[in-house]
């Protein structure tokens, strides 16, 4: 398993074959789950459960795969983006199959929503890591293509997966759905490391090294010397022979008498070995709450968690909203779930070149997306006719095509070294909203039988998360500017030298 040299790797050359390796990936991989919403219809009639129980099913996939994003992104770095992609087409391809033979909801929030869901959650981390580390100049171009696939993957399964239910049923459709999913693991033959993962570089340590590995408890060495010394007055004239143990180290004398005098303690060896195993777990801990300490990087957790909240459901109640509204009697040719999808995907493309231009911030340009999306979904509940719920529906998924610039950001934010970690919790906090927004708009329409206080909730969320990070970046600046009059004359030149242009130099450093 080659690497490949990062200096003539970055910005072109292979580095474009990763781009159409990852674009088919999230291709394959979440189409099904972004045209859910073709789905849904069917469960509601198939298992006869609540709209709230049943949108647990498309919230969970979505969901779980960006709360896994922490432990899908570890697992990127320590055995690399083509093992998870191809450990990630077995789990995609095995959890829709086994959805086809789902018996209950509950069942089919764990086979689609949390197999299907990890799956997911592997590809994404996999593909837009690897993306990331082959593009420097030219990474938001790279990311708002590879990111695409995801929309191009909902807009042609939303078609495909409602001629599949037409011909074979909803049973079949997953079956081939599944089927299709197993070409993932083609996908992962593209992508070099341009490092090698953590994992391997231990195994060519382990197979270099020609030392025994080290036990759990050695014994000190010590060289036994035999000397005649005579004894004090008061004893015999005789010599006495006195073995004197001259020790290599101080500490391991230390060791050693202490374990002569108590014996060697199992519970002491084991605690040892415990502490060495979590040492390194311990240390991303840390790593972690440092950057949750990070002011920009948490106001963008806060502001991705709100998006979350309220952009997914209309992905999954859209189609259910014209049919209850009465504007559509079935499903169009061209739903609207494919409507968002491919909007998405153009508005990822555009997103993704403005962020590669230098007179554009993409922090402030991700804060007018969120504020736009918010006040599309505003206005769902107020056009009665299907044009209208295509036109808004267009607005939504341009706007939604900023999950091309959530790589972007968190690059700038803490760097390309800290990527996967940072994306993870990033991701992690995205979960989350998409997991509670699809059954909290599923609970409102239950309860009001209509989803018009629904969707006013979803965009009064979107525009609240768009408002709050437009208000943080232009008070960021306010906010250095009290903390260096509040601190002391000693400690003013250290601290205004550092924490306080840090963060102002951060959210400079987006554009």
């Amino acid at each position: 398993m080659g690497a490949v040299k990062s200096e003539g790797a970055l910005d072109g050359g292979w580095g474009w074959m990763i781009v159409l390796a990852s674009f088919m990936a999230q291709f394959l991989s979440f189409g099904s789950p972004q045209s859910v919403g073709v789905l849904y219809p069917e469960w509601l009639s198939a298992f006869q459960e609540g709209k709230g129980m049943t949108a647990w099913v498309g919230s969970m996939v979505s969901g779980v795969a960006l709360i896994t994003s922490p432990v899908c992104s570890a697992c990127v770095d320590n055995f690399g983006a083509r093992p998870v992609t191809v450990f990630s087409g077995v789990m995609v391809a095995g959890g829709l199959m086994l959805s086809a033979f789902a018996p209950s909801i509950s069942f089919l929030i764990f086979s689609y929503g949390i197999v299907v869901g990890i799956g997911c959650g592997l590809v994404h981390a996999a593909t837009l890591t690897i993306t990331c580390q082959y593009f420097d100049k030219r990474r938001g171009l790279a990311l708002g293509i590879v990111t695409t696939g995801t929309s191009v993957g909902g807009f042609i399964y939303a078609t495909l997966q409602n001629e599949l239910i037409e011909l074979f049923g909803l049973e079949g459709c997953l079956l081939i759905i599944g089927a299709l999913a197993f070409n993932l693991m083609a996908c992962a033959g593209p992508m070099r490391p341009m490092n090698l993962p953590g994992y391997y570089l231990k195994q060519r340590a382990a197979l270099q090294c020609t030392e025994e590995p080290e036990p759990l408890y050695t014994k000190p060495t010590a060289i036994i010397i035999d000397s005649d010394l005579k004894t004090t007055p008061g004893s015999a004239d005789n010599t006495a022979t006195i073995k004197l143990l001259i020790i290599k180290e101080p500490t391991e004398l230390q060791e050693s008498e202490g374990e002569r005098k108590g014996g060697i303690s199992t519970c002491s060896v084991v605690a040892r070995a415990i502490k060495k195993r979590m040492r390194p777990y311990g240390q991303y801990l840390c790593e972690t709450i440092e950057l949750l300490q990070d002011r920009v990087f948490m106001a963008f957790c806060i502001a991705m968690f709100l998006f979350s909240l309220g952009a997914f459901p209309p992905v999954l109640f859209m189609e259910d909203v014209a049919q209850s509204e009465g504007l559509i009697d079935g499903i169009a040719l061209i739903p609207l779930v494919s409507i968002v999808a491919m909007t998405a995907g153009i508005g990822k493309l555009v997103l993704g070149i403005l962020a590669d231009m230098r007179w554009v911030n993409s922090l402030y340009l991700y804060a007018l997306t969120l504020t736009g999306t918010g006040t599309a979904l505003l206005l769902i509940p107020v056009p009665k006719s299907y044009m209208g719920l295509q036109v808004l529906s267009a607005a939504v998924g341009f706007f939604s095509g900023n999950w091309s610039l959530t790589s972007y950001i968190t690059t700038k934010i803490v760097g390309i070294e800290r990527l996967s970690q940072a994306h993870g919790i990033l991701m992690c906090f995205g979960g989350f909203g998409i997991t509670l927004g699809p059954p909290v708009v599923g609970w409102f329409f239950d309860w009001t039988q209509s989803y018009d206080l629904a969707f006013y909730f979803s965009g009064t969320c979107v525009l609240v998360s768009g408002l709050f990070l437009l208000l943080f970046c232009s008070t960021l600046p306010c906010w250095n500017r009290m903390s260096e009059e509040g601190n002391s004359p000693a400690e003013e030149g250290i601290n205004t030298s550092q924490q306080p242009t840090l963060d102002c130099d951060k959210v400079a450093s987006v554009a």
